[in-house]
């Protein structure tokens, strides 16, 4: 039997994204789960490419991977003061943070499994929810209302030229505000260094020939220079989107497109210890 050579790059930030859609919670609920429907993901490409039974649990598979690369940023450290709840935020102790720090670890102890991490940095202050934002904008409509509650004197507002379908809306209006809580404003985060690495290592895998078969987890289409790079010097480059639809820029340059993580497929993730 051929024994290829296999590296699989895995974008953790997408793949975090999509298991919600395409697993049960208990795939993706614990760090522990996580890492272990990660390695699931990979045992069944290989398991794929060498024509071996997916009901197989031995750990032959492995012997085709070169290496298994699971590529995240590392949480954002600092405190900074929530705006709305008025209390200060460790990044380093949210619940993402231990969670993502607590999937690493695991990560690290898995067999053939290597961490690619890059990091967050904070871009700007605070930012309402965008899907809040054309809602309260509206608030500009009631400004002159307001302002003649202010004017001196003892005449009332005008209401006269406020018709059955703006009292609906400043309903609406006032529900929003009603509603409006802390998590609706969140800071502007920006993972730096992640899509530089997958790239880099889909270029050094390929001019040093340590694997014959490269197999990317993202929906991300910034990737098509290092897929063209590495179809041109005879790798095949396989794309699991997990589902998600690709961009036609990216479908292009790809060998196949294989998505083994499907809803009703569902992984057992204690099927086996490696």
């Amino acid at each position: 039997m051929r024994i290829r050579r296999v590296a699989i790059l895995i974008d953790g930030g997408f793949f975090l994204k999509r298991l919600p859609k395409i697993v049960d919670s208990r795939f993706h609920d614990t760090p522990q789960a996580v890492a272990e429907t990660a390695r699931f993901l990979c045992k069944r490409h290989i398991q794929r490419l060498i024509g071996e039974d997916e009901r197989c649990d031995s750990s032959r598979w492995l012997d085709h991977v070169y290496r298994l690369f699971y590529y995240d940023a590392r949480p954002l450290e600092g405190i900074a003061h929530h705006p709305i709840a008025n209390r200060q935020i460790n990044y380093a102790k949210t619940r993402e943070a231990v969670f993502r720090e607590a999937l690493f670890q695991e990560l690290r102890q898995k067999r053939k499994f290597a961490l690619r991490l890059g990091k967050v940095t904070r871009e700007r202050d605070w930012q309402i929810d965008p899907r809040l934002t054309k809602t309260l904008i509206r608030t500009r409509e009631w400004v002159s209302l307001l302002e003649s509650l202010l004017a001196p004197g003892d005449q009332g507002p005008d209401l006269s030229a406020v018709t059955d379908e703006k009292r609906r809306n400043l309903e609406k209006l006032i529900d929003a505000w009603k509603n409006f809580g802390e998590d609706d404003v969140q800071p502007i985060l920006r993972q730096k260094g992640v899509d530089m690495r997958i790239g880099i290592d889909i270029a050094s895998l390929t001019l040093k020939k340590q694997a014959d078969t490269l197999i990317l987890v993202t929906g991300d289409s910034d990737f098509v220079p290092a897929a063209k790079l590495a179809r041109r010097e005879g790798v095949e480059f396989i794309l699991d989107p997990m589902g998600q639809n690709v961009n036609d820029d990216l479908f292009e340059h790809i060998d196949d497109l294989v998505s083994v993580l499907r809803t009703g497929n569902r992984p057992d993730v204690t099927e086996e210890t490696p």
